[in-house]
């Protein structure tokens, strides 16, 4: 495979605690992956190591043939990252917030110009971005910090439970957004506890559990290893509810 996001065999380690343990995972351009587990499975901190904030203990992590390491700009430049908890410079209105992540690529000013309509007028946007963020509720910082993330066109996106705190026309637009992206060849990395997003919008779905992976494959070839019209879900409690993971099996494996 011609991986966009590739990790190879990594493990992070908190003192005794294993966060994320020997997980090996590719993910290609134009596709769609959402990533699955329970709290404190590891989602979160294989996030982070996607993205150059923490750094594995061992293994290789790869954006795009780059390595993602202590000095990972070329990597970096591949990538935005949405997380869970959306950051803003509260003194900042959305418009300036925008205009400072635009120099910060160094985007052109007719470029600049025509992504932040772009984006404004998809997110809807354009009530409140003159505001000062501070006084934004969750969904508006998320639809904000979506548009900051797509302003360079970056060929990976990864993004945190996407749809929280946002209403169903937003979670529409951040859906098509998603897919659009992927159309253009780009790859989306999708951490979420919504089940039916997850079978709804990814081309592949990954289970961690206990830092493990034990499940990677199509929605349709995860549920055809359990009986019967089991559903995601039903799939999903079984792996996760096991007191000690085992390995993906070759038939899910990617």
């Amino acid at each position: 495979m011609n991986a966009a996001i590739d990790i190879q065999q990594v493990t992070k380690r908190y003192g005794n605690f294993t966060a994320v343990d020997g997980l090996s995972l590719q993910v290609a351009p134009g596709e769609l992956f959402a990533f699955l587990g329970p709290n404190g499975a590891g989602k979160t901190t294989t996030i982070k190591m996607i993205s150059g904030l923490l750094m594995p203990d061992m293994g290789t992590v790869h954006l795009c043939g780059y390595p993602m390491g202590r000095d990972g700009r070329k990597a970096k430049a591949q990538l935005a990252y949405v997380p869970d908890e959306p950051f803003l410079y509260e003194k900042l209105s959305g418009r300036e917030f925008l205009e400072f992540v635009a120099e910060m690529y160094a985007l052109p000013p007719d470029v600049k110009r025509r992504r932040m309509e772009a984006l404004v007028d998809r997110l809807e946007l354009g009530a409140f971005w003159d505001k000062l963020c501070e006084g934004y509720s969750h969904g508006m910082k998320q639809r904000t910090v979506l548009a900051a993330a797509m302003l360079h066109e970056p060929r990976v996106l990864v993004i945190d439970e996407p749809m929280v705190g946002l209403d169903p026309k937003t979670v529409r637009t951040v859906k098509d957004l998603m897919r659009e992206l992927v159309r253009q060849g780009g790859t989306v990395f999708m951490s979420t506890h919504t089940l039916e997003i997850a079978e709804a919008v990814a081309d592949r779905i990954g289970i961690i559990h206990h830092g493990k992976l034990v499940a990677v494959g199509t929605a349709a070839e995860i549920k055809a290893s359990a009986p019967q019209n089991s559903t995601l879900e039903d799939v999903f409690l079984k792996l996760t509810n096991e007191a000690e993971p085992a390995p993906a099996s070759d038939a899910l494996a990617s």
